[in-house]
C-alpha cells in the first residue's frame, strides 16, 4: 500500500509540474514571438525562423523561474489533494504532513540536478545557437567581438576604414599582445600596430611598447614608441559584458573545464557567479517547495483557498527580490559574491525549517 501511495503522490506532482511548465512555456512563446517578430520584420525571413528561434530561447528562461514554476506547482498539488480530501487519506495511512513535505521537497531537489546535469547543457547549445543566428541578422554586424582559441577578436567599422583588434587574452583591465589593423574600404593594409599591452578601462586605450607600420612603397616601415592613444567604441565594461551570457554556459562547462576558461580568459567573479547560481538552484527548488508545503499543510478548509494564492504570489515576489538584491550587492562589491548567491538560501532555510517544524504538529 506505501508504494501504491507514493507512486501517486510522484506520478501526480511530476504531472502538475510537467503541466505548470507547459503553460509558461506557452506563455513565453506567445510574448517573445512578438518581439522577434519585430526583428525580422524588415529581412527577408519566412515566419518559420522567429518562430523556431523562440522555440530554442524560451527553455533558457524557463530554467531561470524554476523556483518560481515549483513553488506554483507545489502549491497546486497540495491544494488539489487537501480539497479532494486525499491528504486525509494519505494521512490515515500513516502520511504525515512532514513525510509528504520531505517526499515532495527531495523530488524537487532531484529533479534541480537533473535539469543541471542533462537538460541545461541541452538549453546551452540552444541559447548559443539563438545567438550566433541572431546575430548573423543583426544590423550592428558591422561591430563584432569575439573569443575564440586564438583570442579576442574585434571588428570595427570607422569612417572610411575598418579597425580590425587581435589580442592574445585579458589580463584584469589590460589586453595582452595586441595587433591592430586599419584597412580601407578594398580591405587594404593602411596601418599595422603592435602593443604588448593595452589598457581598455576607458574609451581611450593607452597602448604600451608600440611598434607602427605603414606600407611606403610597398614596403612596411615602423616606429616605435613607449605609449600610443587609441579611440575605441570599446572599453572593459562593454567586452566584459558581451560574455556576461550565462545561458551559452552549462553546468557541465563551468564544472569540468573551469581552470581552462579561467586561462583563456574568462572574468573568475563572473565565473564564480554562473557556477554558484546554478548550484544553488536544486536548494532553492527545495526551499521553495517548503514554502508551499507551510502553506497548504496549515489548514485544511477550502475557503482558505484565494488567501492562500494570494500569500504565495506575495512570497514569490519577495522572495526573487530578495534574491535579486542580494545578487547586486554581490556584483557591486558590497559582499563577496559567493555569499550574495546563498545568502537567500541560508535565510529561507531558517523559515522554512521553523515552517516545517509546525506543519510537523498538525
Amino acid at each position: 500500500m506505501n508504494k501504491i501511495l507514493l507512486n501517486y503522490i510522484l506520478k501526480n506532482f511530476l504531472k502538475t509540474f510537467f503541466i505548470v511548465v507547459f503553460i509558461f512555456y506557452c506563455f513565453g512563446v506567445i510574448l517573445n514571438l512578438f518581439e522577434e517578430i519585430e526583428f525580422f520584420k524588415n529581412l527577408n525571413v519566412s515566419f518559420l525562423t522567429p518562430l523556431m528561434l523562440t522555440s530554442i530561447f524560451i527553455p533558457s528562461m524557463i530554467i531561470k523561474i524554476l523556483p518560481f514554476i515549483i513553488f506554483i506547482s507545489s502549491m497546486w498539488f497540495m491544494m488539489s489533494i487537501r480539497n479532494n480530501k486525499d491528504l486525509l487519506t494519505l494521512k490515515t495511512f500513516g502520511y504525515s504532513n512532514l513525510k509528504i513535505f520531505l517526499i515532495l521537497a527531495f523530488t524537487s531537489f532531484l529533479l534541480g540536478w537533473i535539469i543541471l546535469i542533462i537538460f541545461n547543457p541541452i538549453t546551452s547549445s540552444m541559447s548559443k545557437y539563438y545567438e550566433m543566428t541572431k546575430s548573423n541578422y543583426s544590423r550592428d554586424i558591422d561591430h563584432l567581438v569575439t573569443f575564440n582559441r586564438n583570442g579576442l577578436w574585434i571588428k570595427e567599422n570607422l569612417e572610411n576604414t575598418q579597425r580590425i583588434i587581435q589580442a592574445e587574452k585579458p589580463d584584469g583591465f589590460d589586453l595582452i599582445e595586441v595587433t591592430i589593423f586599419h584597412l580601407d574600404d578594398n580591405s587594404n593594409l593602411i596601418e599595422k600596430i603592435v602593443s604588448k599591452k593595452a589598457d581598455i578601462r576607458n574609451n581611450e586605450w593607452l597602448l604600451s611598447d608600440v611598434q607602427i607600420f605603414q606600407p611606403i612603397n610597398g614596403i612596411l616601415t615602423g616606429k616605435k614608441l613607449n605609449n600610443y592613444k587609441l579611440d575605441s567604441i570599446y572599453n572593459y565594461e562593454k567586452i566584459n559584458s558581451l560574455f556576461k551570457n550565462f545561458d551559452t554556459m552549462s553546468f557541465l562547462d563551468l564544472t569540468l573545464n573551469y581552470k581552462n576558461l579561467l586561462n583563456n580568459g574568462y572574468n573568475k567573479p563572473f565565473l564564480n557567479q554562473s557556477l554558484h547560481s546554478m548550484l544553488s538552484l536544486p536548494f532553492f527548488l527545495f526551499l521553495m517547495t517548503a514554502l508551499a508545503s507551510i502553506f497548504t499543510m496549515n489548514t485544511l478548509k477550502k475557503s482558505d483557498n484565494f488567501r492562500l494564492i494570494a500569500l504565495g504570489l506575495i512570497t514569490c515576489v519577495l522572495t526573487f527580490y530578495f534574491k535579486d538584491l542580494s545578487l547586486a550587492l554581490g556584483q557591486t562589491e558590497r559582499i563577496p559574491i559567493i555569499l550574495a548567491i546563498w545568502a537567500p538560501v541560508i535565510a529561507l532555510s531558517f523559515f522554512t525549517f521553523i515552517g516545517v517544524l509546525q506543519i510537523n504538529e498538525k
